[in-house]
């Protein structure tokens, strides 16, 4: 049975996944119910249903790690369930990481206020080529999941196991070979995931450059109307600066959780490290919401109806 302190752990995380399910899922609903409606979807809205249904199956597979990690441990006993587990961790991981990059060029483009033919020739396309460049990030989140995932070694799951047993009296062995190789693994997922951070850290640096130029223009014509463009701007900053701070920390995270398994306290260490990482994609999602005037009416009328339905029921 679990402890106390892995029993509020627990709770925390369950909190967190419940959060995350809400906003993704919302997303996902409001988008896929207007798609129906329509019988089309633009391209923005394509883009933050790949990411939300993405983030959805990512928070899946890490609360469900974390339960088997502290409720049923003897699972992680043969390797199958562990390399099924952290190919799908992968899957989503990479999935997210390259739809949430997508977003951000997406702002870029449609935003940024550039002239040189290159960025125009790009704007002009973007809308047509989304859908190929979705499933093109689907292809290879696949293609670099399946090598990874055959080269993970069994040895550190089962430390967590053996750590966990109070009682347990048998020693976690692990060689130096194993120890290279889990450490090799780790670090081609996280360069995996290096390429997409760079190009949405780029186009974050260049809609800044965009903002302060337009800034100064408006600051020439010395015109005292509202701005759209600079409001665009500086919600499309808003979203790209969050998703790159919360992916940094829950890298940071995962790297802290699997450098664990050479430490004792093992299984405490790992589920402080995925309580941390489930901020990632529990979070950005009601960034994204608030951001987004579709989705932020939407949500507004969510809660009006809400109050609506609570004040109906006290009288």
């Amino acid at each position: 049975m679990p402890g106390k302190v892995e029993r509020i752990l627990m709770l925390i995380a369950a909190g967190e996944f419940s959060m995350g399910m809400l906003g993704n899922t919302f997303i996902a609903l409001v988008n896929c119910m207007d798609w129906a409606k329509n019988r089309k979807i633009a391209s923005v809205d394509l883009i933050l249903t790949s990411l939300a249904m993405s983030r959805i199956c990512l928070l899946c597979i890490i609360l469900l790690d974390c339960l088997i990690l502290v409720l049923y441990p003897d699972v992680y006993t043969t390797g199958k369930q562990m390399k099924i587990l952290d190919f799908f961790w992968t899957l989503t991981n990479n999935l997210s990481v390259w739809f949430a990059t997508c977003l951000s060029i997406f702002y870029f483009l449609k935003i940024a206020n550039f002239f040189h033919p290159l960025f125009l020739w790009m704007k002009w396309r973007i809308d047509r080529v989304i859908p190929w460049i979705l499933l093109g990030c689907l292809a290879f989140s696949v293609f670099i999941s399946l090598p990874v995932t055959k080269d993970l070694n069994d040895d550190f799951r089962l430390c967590v196991k053996l750590k966990w047993k109070k009682n347990s009296t048998r020693r976690c062995r692990v060689n130096k070979a194993n120890k290279a190789q889990y450490a090799s693994t780790k670090i081609l997922l996280n360069l995996s995931t290096l390429f997409p951070f760079s190009v949405s850290l780029i186009s974050f640096l260049l809609l800044i450059l965009s903002l302060w130029r337009h800034t100064r223009q408006m600051q020439q014509n010395a015109t005292g109307c509202r701005d759209p463009s600079r409001a665009a701007h500086v919600g499309a900053l808003t979203a790209v600066i969050s998703f790159l701070f919360l992916f940094v920390t829950y890298i940071l995270t995962f790297l802290v959780a699997t450098s664990s398994y050479f430490l004792p306290e093992t299984e405490l260490a790992v589920i402080l490290g995925e309580l941390t990482a489930l901020i990632y994609p529990s979070s950005h999602s009601f960034i994204l919401i608030l951001r987004n005037n579709k989705l932020r009416q939407a949500s507004l009328g969510v809660l009006w109806k809400v109050k609506y339905i609570l004040k109906r029921r006290e009288v």
